[in-house]
Parts: C-alpha cells; structure tokens; sequence
C-alpha cells in the first residue's frame, strides 16, 4: 500500500526538486568558474613565464613580517579577505544549497555511509571546487548538518585545499615539480587519513542503513523541507550569522600576530629542528588564502629557510587553519577535529623529513 502511495507522490514530488538541483548546479558551476577556475587559467600563463605568484601577503611585502599590533591585524584582515572574500560567498550559498536545494535521500545514498565509497566521492567533488578551507567551511558545515558520514565531510573539506590542481601546477612552476610530486604524495596520504579519523571517531547520527536503504521507511530519514527560495534564504542567513563573526575575530588576531608565528628568516635560524616544529604548528593555526603557502615559503627559502621548515609550511599552511577549524566544530565534534589538527601537525613534520631526504 504505502509503496503504491510512493509511486503517486514521486511524479509530483521529483520536478521540484529536479529544478531545485538544476539550480544548486548554476550555483556551483557559475561560482566556481568566477571564483577560481577563471583567474587561475588566466594566471598560468604569467606563473608559468616568472616562476612566481607574488610577494607573500602574510610578510607584507617586506622581508618579514609586520610588527605585532592593531596596524598588522588590519592590514592583514584587508588584504585576506580582498583576496577570498568571492570564494567565500559561493562557500556560504553552495553550503546553504546542500541543506536546501538537493534531496536528502539521495545525499544520503551517495556520502551518507562510512567507508571508502562515500568518501571517495565527496574527495572527487573536492578536487575540482579548490576552496581554501575556509571557504569550503561552510560546505562541510551543511554536509555534517544534513547528516552525511563525517568521513565523507573531512575528506571533501581537507581535499579542497591539500588536492587543489591548481595550487599542485603552481608551485610546480614556482619551486619546482619535486615540490608539487611531494605535494601529491603527501596530500592523499593527509586526506586519507582525515577520512579515516572521520569514520572512527565521529558519531553519525543517521544509521548506515539510513543511506544504504533504498525502500526505508519515511520516517527512518531526518525530515526535510520542500526546495523553496525562503528556506534557502533562511538558511543562508543562519550560516552566515553562525560562522562569519567569530572568523573575522580570528582572522584578524592571527594577522595581528603573525611576526610571532613566523619570525624574520635568517640561515643560521632556518635549519634550526625547533624552528621546524614551530612553523609545522604554526602553520597548522594560521590561514592564508588559496596557493598563499608558495609565495610564503618561496620569500623565507629566500632568506634561508631549510627545507625542512618549508616542507611543514607547504602541507600544514593549506589543510586546516583555527578559523576554518571553529567554523566546522559547529557540527563536528571538536574531539575530532582536534585529532585531525594533530594529523595535520604530524603531517607536517613527516613532509619535513621528506623534503630533507628526497628534495
């Protein structure tokens, strides 16, 4: 009975929300496309022509960073979000169209399970997005909230920045293709083991066979509203109002100090081992904007960084950042993400080796 019930509404139910995906598409195809895909093409040619991306916006242009204050925190907070303030507006809509514009059935089909399938997927959305993590933030916020496999979350948010194919060609140009192969290898082992910290330790509160059912019932399912432009504007303004104050806080105290978190780079100074675990933590901390880790440690190699150092500055720069990490423990556990920032950590520290040994 209830299945001939299901086959009367779905004629009904499926053109609404066959629009409503039409447009989550136009969303993320056309915000991606402005915010990334076309400026990276248009930057290849000159990157590939000088073999550089610029001064490093966290020195300031100068050969360290600014004195430790007020002037740094805004003229740091002005140039950062100058830079992603674009990308991050299509992160606040494209999450707001995950809880509101696709069917939750079938997110739940395809990344609602524990395992290398679903995490699979959602790091293969990831890689052509290439967010910067905090603005995939607000994706990953919406995906936990519409109850998808933490696995598939962490996979999607760390492999937006760590896979970013652009960032990969770029530093290839601009320090070299061993860098970019180390890059690679480094980066799928780093994603690799986020998801497997999300499939471990994160308590998904949908059953795996929620997601793996394809005749549950209703009721076994979170309940979801009907596509609508009101719902969508609600939830785009709870995302914004959630996330965005406490990101600018952070954004701005981390600018303010950033002469702490990365000291004025001498070669006497550059091979010190200490120096290599605390930029490998500072690294881990500070946000930067998308490929911002290559002009950094091109400017401090420069000045006499070792490899060492800007091995750790090249995989924990991109991963993960405090404000990225307080916006998603709004619905991760922040259990998890402290493991993960750990991994990140640790990561960085074994690029650092690598990059000793092999570069």
């Amino acid at each position: 009975m209830q299945d001939n019930v299901e086959n009367v509404l779905r004629p009904r139910l499926m053109p609404r929300w066959t629009g409503a995906v039409v447009i989550f598409l136009l969303i993320l195809v056309a915000g991606v496309f402005y915010a990334k895909w076309d400026p990276y093409f248009l930057k290849l040619a000159p990157v590939s022509a000088s073999h550089t991306l610029g001064s490093s916006l966290v020195l300031g242009g100068g050969t360290h960073a600014p004195s430790v204050g007020l002037a740094a925190a805004i003229s740091y907070f002005v140039g950062y979000f100058k830079d992603i303030w674009v990308a991050l507006v299509v992160g606040l809509l494209v999450g707001a169209g995950v809880q509101t514009l696709l069917p939750r059935r079938w997110l739940l089909r395809l990344l609602g399970r524990k395992g290398w399938g679903s995490s699979t997927l959602a790091v293969a959305a990831a890689v052509p997005s290439m967010m910067c993590t905090c603005c995939s933030a607000p994706i990953a916020v919406s995906m936990k909230r519409s109850h998808l496999s933490t696995g598939a979350v962490l996979g999607y948010w760390l492999g937006n920045p760590v896979l970013n194919p652009a960032t990969i060609v770029f530093m290839g140009f601009v320090l070299g293709w061993n860098w970019a192969v180390l890059r690679i290898a480094v980066g799928l082992v780093l994603v690799a083991g986020g998801i497997l910290i999300g499939d471990r330790l994160g308590h998904d509160r949908v059953p795996d066979r929620v997601a793996a059912s394809v005749t549950h019932e209703p009721a076994a399912e979170p309940e979801q509203e009907g596509p609508s432009v009101g719902l969508f504007a609600r939830v785009l303004g709870r995302l914004a109002v959630s996330l965005l104050p406490e990101y600018i806080v952070i954004v701005g105290v981390l600018g303010a100090v950033r002469a702490w978190l990365f000291p004025a780079m001498t070669p006497a100074l550059g091979h010190n081992l200490l120096l290599v675990v605390g930029l490998a933590v500072a690294g881990t901390l500070f946000v930067i904007p998308t490929a911002g880790e290559i002009p950094l440690v091109q400017s401090l190699m420069s000045y006499g960084l070792g490899l060492g150092g800007a091995g750790a500055l090249m995989i924990t720069l991109p991963a993960v950042s405090l404000p990225s990490l307080a916006m998603v423990s709004q619905s991760v556990s922040r259990r998890v993400l402290l493991v993960l920032a750990v991994w990140v950590l640790a990561m960085g520290l074994v690029t650092a080796l690598l990059a000793h040994l092999f570069l």
